[in-house]
């Protein structure tokens, strides 16, 4: 058979290629339209809005929702989820100003005893440690026992909120110098100091998910985690991985909020599992595992603090802004669904 006599190609695609279906486009690309519209609204609504200081304010506001949503893309990617996020960042901030401080008996008691702590450097490796060693912790109980991630994680949500309050007693540990502020509040010229590690690690996480063989095996139990285990993946090694970086992060996250706010408390990180679920999905990771990226995730955290942000400015309840939120999170979970039903 000649060239000219094979099948037609579909009109309007590219030589070789299929159309592209809107659903799939709007699955990849419509967080990223939709921030686009919203700064847009909200700027005629508001000109404060662009304004240089609202803008890194709003950055700000989500830089420590990013550093979580960085760790929870690559656990989401896995077909699993981590719910303790939060709670583990309040214990990690707690230890991490306590080793700075010198124990939890100095509290909040101003400068007092600080020559008796260990100093910066302790304090940042103790709070990373303590999330290390949670994530450690709930990737063996998925990766080796099986149990289900939901409930490992839900568990852990309960039990490191507990160790929080057996800690200090339900006490903040607060007023630090200006060497553990800095790293929550300084700037590096215009930009936030929080802002600066963000975008740090999301570029980082892209590169690792986009061009190291750890990231394809990432999407790749995302997929099929028994076809990835039979292919000569070691699963298990790769599952306790994942929960080993969100526990990084929510360490990292907890000495920098606690740095932000010039205090430890134990109410910190209360809800925001849920936020950084939803900047994920927002963001185009699929909650069934094997679909997303760092990108989405960056563009659905930002997408979340300009909606709150800009509701904020122009006076809507924050009551409201909850409603939003959660009726944004359904329709991409729908959205995310409508495309696979597509696919088959």
């Amino acid at each position: 058979m000649t060239a000219s006599s094979a099948s037609p190609q579909r009109a309007g695609t590219p030589e070789g290629g299929k159309r592209a279906d809107p659903l799939t486009v709007m699955s990849r690309f419509g967080a990223f339209v939709f921030l686009i519209v919203l700064c847009v609204v909200f700027t005629i609504l508001e000109p404060a809005f662009v304004s240089t200081t609202n803008i890194f304010n709003v950055l700000r506001q989500v830089s420590i929702y990013g550093l979580l949503a960085i760790g929870m893309t690559f656990v989401i990617l896995t077909g699993g989820i981590d719910l303790s996020i939060g709670s583990l960042l309040a214990l990690s901030g707690l230890v991490g100003a306590a080793v700075y401080k010198g124990g939890t008996g100095l509290l909040s008691a101003g400068t007092a005893g600080q020559a008796h702590g260990y100093g910066l450097l302790a304090a940042v490796g103790a709070a990373v440690l303590v999330g290390l060693t949670g994530g450690l912790l709930q990737g063996f109980a998925v990766s080796k026992l099986r149990v289900p991630a939901f409930i490992v994680t839900l568990g852990g949500l309960s039990i490191f909120r507990g160790l929080s309050l057996v800690f200090t007693q339900g006490q903040p540990i607060s007023t630090f110098p200006p060497e553990y502020s800095y790293w929550g509040q300084g700037l590096i010229g215009p930009v936030p100091i929080p802002v600066i590690v963000f975008l740090t690690f999301a570029v980082l996480a892209t590169i690792v998910l986009r061009y190291t063989r750890y990231g394809r095996h990432i999407y790749a139990i995302g997929g099929n985690q028994e076809a990835s285990r039979l292919s000569g993946l070691n699963v298990s090694r790769l599952l306790l991985s994942v929960y080993l970086i969100t526990g990084f992060f929510a360490g990292l996250s907890g000495f920098l909020l606690s740095s932000r706010l010039n205090s430890a408390e134990v109410i910190a990180g209360v809800g925001y599992e849920l936020t950084v679920i939803a900047g994920v999905v927002i963001g185009g990771t699929s909650l069934f595992g094997g679909e997303g990226s760092i990108f989405g995730t960056v563009v659905g955290v930002v997408l979340i603090g300009v909606l709150n942000n800009g509701l904020t400015l122009i006076d809507v309840s924050p009551y409201y802004q909850q409603i939003i939120v959660g009726i944004i999170i359904v329709l991409a979970v729908y959205l995310d669904q409508l495309v696979k039903r597509r696919r088959r």
